[in-house]
């Protein structure tokens, strides 16, 4: 058997109706997982499980809409999810949102609130609802889908990029608290990916070729090129790794 190997685990992906959030769902399935798709819109989570149902089998994908702001919700996504399967065996916290473009000094308080709120507290909501099944069976993967952004600063996008490395914090922290019931939590830090969410960057000719001049490969990453690390962090073949961040980034940051 494949250290990589999911078959029988259940994974459920946060933002997973496209970019790395379905690339992910798709790549876990292929291994052998049920995923559970979840978004704000439950006919784009419906359109992705039925492709998934298609080419891995009837059952492999249900979808669950939640809105990450919505505590309610994502408590009503953790329930179907193991009314459906059982049990979560991996949580990737991939949804998060970025509303606002420009200098820190010019971010309305409800922007900043809104950032912060949608890319740490509503993961810090999800993983507490999905963390103590795990804890009791002594197994479980969580995975933060943060951004190489949190390592860095940005004249941009800086508040988004506070988030992401608090995202990494939250990792690290929970790692320390879960270690000991065999529960692991890392984090994923992509560069600039082909996806919608980065689309005002890469559709931009200029722009996009002065960022591919930056990046020691050359070129933008795509949404496929991420999901292998989520795939690695669900299955065995990561199992003595926790707190850590992944840099996914074409050698950008080095």
């Amino acid at each position: 058997m494949s250290q990589f190997d999911l078959t029988g685990r259940t994974v459920v992906i946060t933002g997973s109706s496209r970019g790395i959030g379905k690339a992910s769902a798709f790549a876990c399935a292929e291994q052998g997982a049920r995923v559970v798709i979840s978004s704000r819109k439950q006919d784009a989570c419906d359109e992705v499980a039925a492709e998934i149902n298609a080419r891995f089998g009837e059952g492999r994908a249900i979808a669950v809409a939640a809105n990450i702001s919505d505590k309610a919700g994502l408590q009503h996504l953790v329930d179907e999810s193991v009314r459906a399967f059982g049990q979560i065996d991996c949580l990737v916290c991939n949804a998060a949102s970025n509303p606002y473009y420009g200098p820190q000094e010019g971010i309305a308080d409800e922007q900043f609130r809104k950032i912060l709120d949608n890319n740490i507290i509503s993961n810090h909501w999800l993983i507490s609802m999905v963390a103590p099944a795990m804890r009791e069976r002594k197994d479980g993967s969580i995975v933060i889908v943060s951004s190489i952004g949190g390592l860095r600063g940005s004249p941009i996008i800086g508040a988004y990029c506070i988030s992401k490395a608090a995202d990494m914090q939250l990792a690290r922290n929970l790692a320390v608290e879960y270690g000991p019931h065999n529960v692991r939590v890392n984090c994923i830090a992509p560069g600039l990916i082909k996806t919608d969410f980065a689309k005002a960057l890469w559709e931009d000719p200029k722009r996009i070729e002065e960022s591919n001049n930056r990046v020691p490969l050359r070129r933008i990453g795509e949404a496929d090129e991420i999901a292998g690390a989520v795939v690695f962090l669900a299955s065995r073949a990561s199992t003595f790794m926790t707190g850590q961040t992944m840099v996914i980034d074409g050698g950008v940051t080095i």
